[in-house]
């Protein structure tokens, strides 16, 4: 992207004051958006959005810049900025840029931005004709079609140079069922670290069905109690209170900071004896993978919980200097616009050996989180409260009626030691997760879990 006299001469620069490193990324990235609503495309956006964004650390300080302007003047202009911004020791200005290449473990077989406009807006149809098939109380259905390549290049006074091509393919589909005086929502959004293929793979006309079954069955139920009750939570998108207030916890953004629950807690018990959590960077054409992170590391595989017992965080180079940790090749970024920081990839609770059917057997009087919609968290607590998008109550050790207005309000850390039983039907689902470093694709994950107790906001 950059020949390498331009990057030394620009890592020369940062190092001018005595930093004590200095990183170089630079990133040009075509974006492809259909808004489609109302019966037809609102929105058509494409596009490439390039720029550069140079990082020095003096200590355990960081200090950023970026342009998007990538001449060599601008790019030269960029790092005398950081540079001045402290001052350092010693001036390093000898750096051995070695190239090297990466193993790409994402095939592409169909490249982002290849396929007509047509095949596109007749996918996005057929999933507007599916859903608004489903009832006549569907009034409204938001269909959001997005492709992303990304191009990345990083390098740094270490002598690191990679550089580093993406592919993300994601559509959303929002569905509204009305009766006039209510609305309730059914919303799906799977995503693929992958080529068109990705679309594919999808049958339009079930995605469609799907979030119109949830919005009906949910418009159509009675309001969910409130109390305290034991709750199962099933896969997929269920992962995201561990995501959202277990997850944000056990990075060194929130650690290094001493703003997490769980500092100083590294080799103690902190969950369910038979928990454990993962963070995955590794798993091929997974929407939260990447072959590098955004310092230039190679990802890897990150047990954060095994058997209960906290076994390590997420760490970026900042985090890592400030924790004394390892790096985990957790360095992500939104764009060139942010420096970069700890962040979760595919993050999920692996599977049990519980049988799902007895899990719900071992419950009187409980409720049943069949899908997971959004919430809050305060990561420095781990208190949360997270609505239930589609919910059902259970009686008598059976699935039962549908209720809708329900929300789980807990602890984070509570919770964890709550999980008595854990399925064997792990499976994930797609997610933006934004944080200081912007918002990156992120997977979330579990298989069924069965909490205690947990308090159930509701309306009864």
């Amino acid at each position: 992207m950059l020949n390498e006299n331009i990057i030394e001469k620009v890592i020369d620069k940062a190092l001018s004051n005595g930093a004590d490193f200095a990183e170089l990324f630079v990133e040009n990235t075509f974006n492809s958006s259909i808004a489609f609503n109302d019966n037809k495309t609102k929105q058509n956006i494409v596009g490439n959005d390039y720029g550069a964004g140079v990082r020095v650390f003096y200590g355990h300080t960081a200090i950023y810049a970026f342009t998007n302007d990538l001449s060599e003047e601008a790019l030269l202009k960029a790092a005398d900025a950081v540079s001045k911004a402290a001052k350092g020791g010693d001036v390093v200005t000898s750096i051995d840029l070695t190239k090297r290449d990466i193993t790409n473990i994402h095939k592409v077989i169909i490249p982002n931005n290849t396929i007509a406009k047509k095949e596109k807006i007749d996918f996005i149809r057929k999933v507007n004709e599916a859903s608004r098939g489903y009832n006549n109380q569907i009034s409204q259905v938001d269909i959001r079609f997005m492709e992303k390549n990304q191009h990345v290049m990083i390098a740094n006074s270490e002598g690191l140079h990679v550089e580093d091509n993406r592919n993300y393919s994601r559509v959303y589909v929002s569905s509204i069922a009305s009766n006039g005086t209510e609305k309730q929502v059914g919303g799906e959004g799977p995503g693929r670290f992958a080529g068109y293929e990705f679309f594919n793979s999808i049958d339009p006309v079930e995605l469609g069905k799907e979030t119109a079954r949830v919005a009906v069955t949910m418009l159509n139920a009675d309001y969910a109690p409130s109390g305290k009750f034991p709750v199962v939570i099933d896969n997929g998108f269920g992962g995201v209170i561990f995501h959202e207030a277990c997850g944000h916890s056990l990075e060194t953004t929130a650690v290094a900071k001493g703003a997490s629950v769980f500092v100083g807690k590294m080799g103690k018990k902190i969950a369910f004896d038979k928990l454990t959590a993962i963070d995955d960077g590794t798993m091929p054409n997974e929407w939260g993978s990447e072959n590098i992170d955004d310092e230039g590391m190679e990802t890897k595989k990150t047990v954060l919980i095994e058997n209960g017992i906290l076994k390590s965080y997420m760490v970026d180079k900042m985090g890592s200097l400030k924790t004394g940790f390892a790096r985990t090749g957790s360095g992500r970024r939104q764009s060139y616009k942010f420096a970069p920081a700890s962040r979760m990839r595919n993050t999920y609770i692996a599977n049990g050996n519980d049988d799902f059917n007895e899990m719900i057997a071992s419950i009187d009087e409980g409720i049943y989180a069949a899908k997971m919609g959004g919430g809050s968290v305060s990561p420095g607590t781990g208190n949360f409260n997270f609505s239930i998008g589609e919910g059902y109550m259970i009686r008598n050790g059976k699935i039962a009626e549908p209720v809708r207005g329900a929300t789980l309000i807990g602890n984070g850390a509570d919770a964890l030691l709550k999980i008595s039983m854990i399925s064997d039907n792990m499976e994930m689902a797609q997610g933006m997760c934004g944080s200081v470093s912007g918002s990156v694709p992120t997977n979330v994950g579990q298989p069924a879990i069965k909490i205690d107790e947990i308090i159930v906001g509701g309306r009864k």
